[in-house]
């Protein structure tokens, strides 16, 4: 079984930067592909930012230019940069992974922005 933690949300003020952090246990993470989600009240949870086990990244359109998303498979970390932060980032952001399908999740972490 796979246990990804969270850490580093918090509580910024709009055009703030947070780095977001996922540790993974286990070997085989850097099989693995990575994601971060995020789920605001009332909101579907959606796919923000996603790195395959080969490297490839996609970011959703509202955070191109803002977030970016890199992993450490040395350390069993998934990371993601946010710059930039806008009221609308407000949520609560999920880790996940797996191969090929995002079978393991995080218990996610809170991230608000202040304006």
């Amino acid at each position: 079984q796979v246990q990804l933690v969270e850490s580093g949300g918090g509580v910024v003020q709009a055009g703030g930067s947070l780095r977001l952090s996922c540790a993974a246990s286990g070997r085989t993470f850097s099989s693995y592909d990575m994601g971060w989600f995020r789920q605001a009240p009332g909101k579907q949870r959606e796919l923000v930012a996603g790195i395959t086990s080969g490297g490839s990244i996609n970011l959703v359109d509202s955070v191109k230019g803002r977030f970016s998303i890199s992993r450490d498979n040395a350390k069993n970390t998934v990371y993601l940069q946010m710059n930039s932060l806008k009221p609308e980032d407000t949520a609560v952001y999920f880790c996940a992974g797996g191969y090929r399908v995002y079978m393991y999740w995080g218990q996610g972490t809170q991230v608000t922005v202040s304006s």
